[in-house]
């Protein structure tokens, strides 16, 4: 019983999502409906000391990166840059390959270790403009942002700065770098069949006449052809955030140390010291500096073109960062409710069972990952409760740690990306499209993406490489 009610709390949010209910709404009731069937009393208290938690606790820490990316975003949209940008590709590339663009730009920004949640804000004006201009429909492209930000970049490419390649180290004391043949070979595969598809939906939508699309939400500004600012010069932001972000990541720990404590002796306002623990927050400040940078360099190249609009842009930008926040944040406190229920504890403990440790780490990541419609989350949920189970038998079976920590990473962005995930409805929240409309391309890049860490598991057996 126990388990047919955290199913059935995850496919009513499911339903919900998809029916276009608001999550922010949907999420809680989902979560403590699972509670009020489980145990009535406890239906406040978690409410209170769960739920909201986690929520808040999101929104604490990603907020300012939701904020910064939609303003970087906006301005990227208002100075013209997003044009130029589409603009030269068309020229150089041509209108057929938007697709591939469109991927290749993603693919750049993740593996330079900008968050997800800012690609999309980041990428999404001239992907915009690029399937405006090519004449193919709107509604493909949260499918083509998915697969360049969502997928092989994101847990698949040896050395990709995402947390979620980042948390198996932890766990088996491997790198970033780990198993990089299998990482690359799984890479390949993504990319020939993700693009594959989306070819294939392209041309049979442009063979049917069907064009851009009318009456849509979320279009952005159009600047005049003839005041395009030159290409180079609206590619360099997009730079300078990748960059800047890598570069801070290394620089903040040198600057800061392990930890930093302001004393009320520095603000005499304080009644005690305020101790921050800089580790868990580099990547985040990382972040926020990098686009603080590129949305510094975009007012200052383009000025003349930001200011007329700015203040009617930045109040866009800052509902539709709220808006973003606060639906992924309401995800982020159902996983953590579900993950507390008792049938969650079925679900893990029924994983163990399966005798193969690569299929059984592969299938209890993306499992416990598609339940709390969270990469990072189902996996640390998994590997908290079961890594020692997936060492043991990856031991046994004389299986690298290196592997295993390739399957873990990959599988945690499998079916992670259902209807409820945050990431899913942050894209299509800013592209200001329905999971009617666009979802079914986001799932088949999420089978895709599932289907390889499977084949990158045969790929093993068969060749042994790592």
């Amino acid at each position: 019983m126990s388990f047919l009610i955290v199913l059935a709390a995850l496919a009513f949010l499911m339903f919900a999502a998809y029916r276009g209910y608001s999550v922010i709404l949907f999420a809680p009731i989902a979560a403590l409906a699972a509670v009020l069937l489980t145990e009535p009393a406890a239906v406040a208290p978690v409410f209170t000391s769960i739920f909201m938690d986690k929520m808040v606790g999101f929104v604490k820490l990603y907020f300012p990166v939701f904020l910064l990316g939609a303003v970087f975003g906006k301005v990227i949209e208002l100075s013209g840059f997003s044009e130029s940008i589409v603009a030269a590709a068309i020229r150089y590339i041509g209108r057929s390959r938007a697709n591939a663009v469109i991927v290749a730009v993603c693919a750049l920004l993740t593996y330079g270790g900008v968050s997800l949640f800012v690609v999309v804000f980041a990428v999404y004006p001239f992907a915009a403009e690029l399937y405006r201009q090519s004449n193919i429909p709107k509604r493909l492209m949260p499918g083509a942002i998915a697969l360049g930000a969502f997928s092989f970049t994101m847990d698949s490419l040896p050395g990709t700065p995402q947390i979620q390649n980042i948390i198996p180290t932890t766990f088996f004391k491997t790198t970033s770098w780990a198993a990089p043949t299998l990482g690359v070979i799984g890479s390949v595969f993504i990319i020939v069949v993700g693009l594959s598809y989306l070819e294939w939906r392209r041309r049979a939508a442009m063979a049917s006449g069907e064009g851009y699309g009318t009456e849509l939400v979320n279009e952005p500004e159009r600047v005049e052809s003839q005041q395009l600012p030159h290409p180079l010069l609206a590619v360099a932001p997009l730079i300078v955030v990748g960059v800047a972000n890598f570069l801070l990541t290394r620089w903040i720990p040198n600057w800061y140390g392990p930890t930093f404590t302001i004393t009320p002796d520095i603000l005499p306002g304080l009644h005690a010291p305020v101790e921050t623990t800089v580790k868990t927050v580099v990547a985040i400040w990382a972040v926020q500096g990098a686009l603080l940078l590129g949305i510094v360099m975009v007012v200052a190249t383009a000025f003349r073109r930001v200011s007329t609009r700015f203040a009617v842009g930045t109040k866009a930008a800052v509902a539709g960062a709220l808006l973003a926040s606060l639906n992924t944040a309401s995800e982020y406190g159902f996983g953590g409710v579900i993950a507390a229920l008792p049938g969650f504890l079925v679900v893990s403990n029924a994983l163990k069972s399966i005798p193969n440790p690569l299929v059984n780490a592969a299938v209890s990541v993306s499992t416990l990952a598609g339940i709390t419609g969270s990469a990072s989350g189902g996996m640390s949920i998994a590997l908290a409760a079961m890594s020692d189970l997936f060492i043991k038998g990856a031991e046994a079976a004389h299986i690298p740690l290196e592997v295993l920590h390739r399957v873990v990473a990959m599988a945690s962005g499998g079916m992670d990306t259902l209807p409820h995930n945050g990431a899913v409805i942050t894209l299509l929240a800013v592209t200001g499209l329905t999971h009617r409309q666009s979802y079914r391309d986001i799932f088949a890049v999420t089978v895709i993406k599932t289907m390889a860490v499977f084949f990158v598991i045969a790929v093993y057996y068969v060749t042994g490489v790592v």
